[in-house]
């Protein structure tokens, strides 16, 4: 493994030389194992602690099958599915692998008794397999995380539609929170020449899942002057929306929690901003019963906002605790896009006000290939930045987990997985000083 690091941290190996590099038969990976899925049984899921679950351990260096790359992962990030996994929420990954598993023979490998987690990287091509055209060892990429077989022509329109489409480190095994990773080469992208390692491997999933969410025409098609509303603005996935919004002319509306997060979204150049917690909001009176006296409060505070405009467009990832305001609140005929549901999967809302005022809901989950590579390359051009705020080691993402999970954070947290330190892996310098203080505005 000193080797590989040495080839990349030179700077100028070239690809014969990673093609000469040895491969250890063995290498570091964060995972869960099998033994342990019932470890936080009947534990409120606040309460798990993914420090317990999530363990460094020594794996094989899994075989290297068509069409994939073997990738020296310099650095990762922690994603709410890795918190998912590790408290084995909603349900635990290993039922995702075993149905892989079931699918062809080089697709068992992921059956195991353990899965190696993480959807982010930022690393070195070391081998392609058969098949692999546009990558070659040397390399220097991030990943997005869909992985699709493509043999279903429902997949090629739209890969997400793919049904053999999974989740990288989340459905498949060999993720990228690990000093190597597994992925199809269709998952490579070209990293941001002017960002780190820990920079780089930020931006990947939530940035993408965003992108579709609220940009691609199979999320809302935002366009020039759109009022969104962006929960949890100046978080993982908000923070990405809120820029993009941005980018794009559009006026978001962002709803954070505290003084210190409403801070960040006006450095993004945000100007409409609710701290839902400094105004009281509480769109539940119980467990069981919503409170449309606040949705319509919370609507009177969003028009006063917009000069006396409704929503056109709600991002929306929370979930239970505020999908039934964001219902409330868009505009006729405007829509609401969701994707997971961080406080809850069972979604109410009152119909009245989606059927009688022609709103739709658009479900959205992660991008296809295309989106994907569009999210990154607003990266790579320094229009969209990483919104990377700590950075652990990799022995540390039990708690980089924790922290994430208890909503301790803000923006992304990354990982160090091979590089030796934060601060490495620039190739732009120049670029990047145009660039510093948006690349670190959430460090502060």
């Amino acid at each position: 493994m000193k080797e590989i690091v040495d080839a990349v941290l030179s700077g100028e190996a070239t690809a014969a030389d990673y093609a000469a590099l040895r491969l250890p038969d063995s290498y570091r990976g964060v995972v869960i194992r099998k033994e342990d899925t019932e470890m936080f049984a009947g534990i409120p899921s606040h309460e798990k602690d993914p420090r317990k679950s999530l363990h460094l351990d020594e794996v094989p260096l899994p075989e290297l099958g068509p069409g994939e790359a073997l990738v020296a992962v310099m650095a990762s990030s922690v994603n709410y599915n890795s918190v998912w996994t590790s408290i084995f929420e909603p349900l635990p990954t290993f039922g995702f692998l075993e149905r892989y598993g079931r699918t062809n023979e080089l697709a068992k490998r992921h059956d195991l008794p353990y899965h190696i987690i993480g959807s982010d990287l930022a690393g070195v091509v070391l081998r392609t397999g058969p098949g692999v055209n546009a990558w070659r060892p040397g390399d220097e990429v991030v990943a997005h995380c869909l992985s699709v077989e493509l043999e279903s022509s429902d997949g090629h329109n739209d890969t997400m539609l793919d049904p053999e489409q999974r989740i990288w480190g989340f459905e498949t095994n060999f993720g990228g929170l690990a000093e190597i990773a597994l992925v199809k080469s269709n998952q490579l992208m070209p990293k941001a020449q002017h960002l780190s390692w820990e920079e780089a491997a930020a931006p990947g999933l939530v940035n993408s899942t965003a992108y579709r969410q609220l940009v691609s025409r199979n999320g809302a098609g935002m366009k020039q002057g759109d009022n969104v509303l962006i929960w949890g603005a100046s978080g993982g996935l908000g923070s990405y929306a809120t820029q993009l919004a941005l980018a794009g002319g559009a006026n978001p509306i962002c709803v954070v929690s505290s003084e210190q997060k409403a801070d960040i979204c006006r450095s993004m150049g945000a100007e409409a901003i609710i701290d839902r917690n400094a105004e009281g909001y509480r769109f539940w009176k119980d467990e069981q019963t919503q409170d449309p006296k606040e949705w319509k409060r919370f609507g009177k505070r969003i028009r006063e906002l917009t000069g006396g405009e409704d929503i056109d467009i709600v991002f929306e990832h929370p979930g239970r605790e505020t999908f039934g305001a964001s219902v409330f609140v868009t505009r006729k005929g405007g829509t609401i896009t969701t994707c997971a549901s961080t406080s809850g999967y069972m979604h109410e809302y009152d119909n009245r006000y989606l059927w009688m005022s022609l709103k739709r809901i658009i479900g959205s989950h992660f991008a296809n290939y295309r989106e994907a590579w569009e999210a990154n390359r607003l990266v790579a051009k320094g229009k969209i930045h990483p919104t990377l705020s700590k950075v652990y080691s990799l022995e540390d993402t039990g708690q980089a987990a924790y922290d994430v999970h208890r909503n301790l954070h803000q923006g992304k947290v990354g990982v160090l997985c091979l590089a030796p330190e934060e601060g490495m892996g620039v190739r732009d310098e120049e670029m990047r000083a145009k660039h510093l203080d948006a690349v670190n505005r959430f460090r502060t």
